[in-house]
């Protein structure tokens, strides 16, 4: 009888788990998720928010129909390891659907988390790319309750999704000159996508708005785009350039603006690459411009482009430690750099780290 009441509520234990648990990925389920984010709201303050994270995965679908149903269900079994991997003991994965999985977390800085999910629902192989969109939102600043909460995410996500979407006017325009840098420098095509990775955490961190995310992306992936009409002997110099060869470099983002306002669609990110160059301390090109008087995405492009020059090999120099490379930063934060971005930017790169993520791995766009 003893055997028989164990068996029994070994069994009821089990039917609960099931009821709570996607079978497929072991993932916790809408049903959990549901009721631990009324818990969690209920729990949450401004102080200590929860972050609520929604992500739908880009090109499953395209996969799952190449390769069939039994790669497709150990695709997703793979990235939920991977999502559960990045995670610390603050925050929970869960599957809510086909291809939809969503976050909870009371980190006390969530701000990252989002990104680095991002990258673990990413997969890359022979004639595939899966990505992931998310959108995020904080508890009980931006939602107070679980149905506003999963409505808001869901909208953000899905904004960011069609802002990113292959189809959009802007998106082929960047694709096509993106191809036709890459196909010129296998070196700077690998820049520009890293520069990217590293604009889109920074933003994330300080919670740049949807609207003006697109067009840094946009210009953070085509800010060297000017570089097409300078001459290999000066872009591929292995020493330092004289002077004439530094006016003629200089010239690369007004080229890289004139490129870009050819297509209307991309005519905001023109303007961001114009003065990606300029400097705090107004000693910058083309046009001098000093502070805040430089858009902030500009300011955040020339960190994250400086760091990656940095660490980076360049015909003209040697990699620079990582660490040396953010030493160098904050030195010139205030002269060169935005304090404000860099230190945001420095926060990014040792959240990164600590979840064990290279600093300058691609994130999907």
């Amino acid at each position: 009888q003893v055997q028989d009441i164990t068996a029994r509520k070994l069994a009821a234990e089990e039917l609960t788990h099931q009821a709570l648990h996607d079978p497929l990925t072991g993932l916790a389920n809408r049903r959990s998720l549901v009721a631990d984010l009324e818990r969690g709201i209920a729990e949450a303050t401004n102080a200590r928010p929860l972050l609520l994270a929604l992500f739908d995965l880009d090109g499953f679908k395209t996969y799952n129909d190449t390769f069939g149903h039994p790669a497709g269900d150990a695709l997703l079994t793979r990235l939920a390891r991977r999502l559960q991997s990045v995670l610390d003991e603050h925050a929970m994965a869960y599957r809510v659907g086909g291809d939809e999985f969503c976050v909870l977390s009371t980190a006390e800085d969530p701000h990252a988390l989002p990104q680095l999910a991002a990258e673990a629902l990413a997969e890359q192989g022979e004639g595939f790319t899966v990505t992931a969109s998310y959108g995020s939102v904080l508890l009980p600043v931006e939602a107070s309750t679980a149905t506003e909460a999963l409505r808001e995410a869901d909208r953000r996500m899905y904004a960011r999704k069609n802002s990113d979407s292959r189809s959009s006017a802007g998106r082929q325009s960047a694709d096509v000159l993106l191809r036709i840098l890459s196909e010129r420098s296998p070196a700077l095509g690998v820049h520009l996508d890293e520069v990217t990775a590293l604009c889109d955490a920074v933003a994330q961190q300080m919670e740049m708005p949807e609207a003006d995310r697109s067009p840094l992306l946009q210009a953070a992936s085509l800010h060297d785009v000017g570089k097409a009409a300078i001459p290999d002997e000066i872009l591929n110099k292995p020493g330092p350039l004289n002077d004439d060869e530094w006016a003629f470099m200089r010239r690369h983002t007004l080229i890289g603006e004139r490129i870009l306002s050819a297509a209307p669609a991309l005519s905001r990110a023109a303007k961001l690459v114009r003065w990606s160059h300029e400097r705090f301390d107004g000693m910058g090109y083309p046009d001098k411009l000093a502070g805040k008087a430089i858009p902030l995405a500009s300011r955040i492009i020339a960190v994250c482009d400086a760091y990656d020059a940095m660490v980076s090999d360049r015909p003209y120099k040697d990699r620079t430690e990582q660490r040396e490379a953010r030493a160098e930063l904050r030195r010139c934060a205030g002269k060169q750099f935005d304090p404000e971005v860099v230190e945001v930017f420095c926060a990014v790169l040792e959240e990164r780290e600590r979840a064990g993520v290279s600093a300058t791995q691609d994130l999907p766009a």
